[in-house]
């Protein structure tokens, strides 16, 4: 199979490495020379897009996580069966879809009529992401994943937990998405607002990905556009 790695954390990123490593190196890396997350599915339609040729592998665009797949999966590498997205330096759990430009990339080669998974690692402060052991965690995830079969317009949206040091390899759950709210606060300086939610203190029901991630187990959901 022939793949294109992206993110939405920009091609510098300790991350896009870390998928990289969990595919031995294979494919294409077509992501976005700027740190864009949070951009959710934005597009560049009426500016020119300067896409970095680094290697004959390695495409920095000047764009959007999903430009970078609309780019790649058109001109950059035609051949590409798969996109894969990631790994996020934070999760996207639940309704953080709507808002990820990690999920985007994903979802908008799955509108391209592609197969697709998005990688995020939630970081439980002041807990540090170990990459090298995300990187053994999303390769156990992609073995797995590669034999099950994935309706037309569904992607793969994986969400790996932030444990202490030492502790067992995680389980692998599929579960549904969480349809909680993120925590809404703000704090007001004058005529600003400042948003104060606390990720980690979002609700949780039980048995969604947002529960099963922050119990400690990798929560695998299947989206659809």
């Amino acid at each position: 199979m022939t793949l294109i790695l992206t993110n939405d954390d920009g091609i510098d990123a300790p991350g896009i490495l870390a998928l990289s490593q969990a595919v031995q190196g294979k494919g294409v890396i077509v992501a976005p020379k700027e740190h864009h997350s949070g951009c959710g599915h934005q597009i560049t339609a009426y500016n020119p897009i300067h896409v970095e040729k680094r290697s004959a592998t390695v495409f920095a665009v000047g764009g959007t996580p999903a430009d970078c797949t609309r780019l790649g999966l058109t001109h950059l590498h035609p051949q590409a069966e798969w996109v894969l997205s990631g790994i996020n330096a934070g999760g996207n759990l639940g309704v953080d879809a709507y808002i990820s430009g990690t999920v985007a990339a994903v979802r908008e080669a799955a509108m391209l009529g592609f197969k697709a998974i998005a990688f995020s690692h939630w970081i439980k402060r002041p807990l540090e992401i170990d990459w090298q052991l995300a990187s053994l965690w999303t390769a156990d995830v992609l073995e797995k994943l590669w034999t099950l079969p994935l309706p037309a317009k569904h992607f793969w949206n994986v969400n790996l937990p932030h444990l202490e040091k030492g502790l067992p390899t995680p389980e692998i759950v599929f579960c549904e998405p969480s349809t909680d709210p993120l925590p809404v606060a703000y704090e007001i300086d004058g005529e600003s607002y400042r948003y104060r939610g606390e990720y980690a203190k979002r609700d949780r029901t039980l048995g969604t990905d947002v529960d099963i991630c922050f119990s400690g187990k990798i929560a695998i959901t299947q989206l659809r556009v």
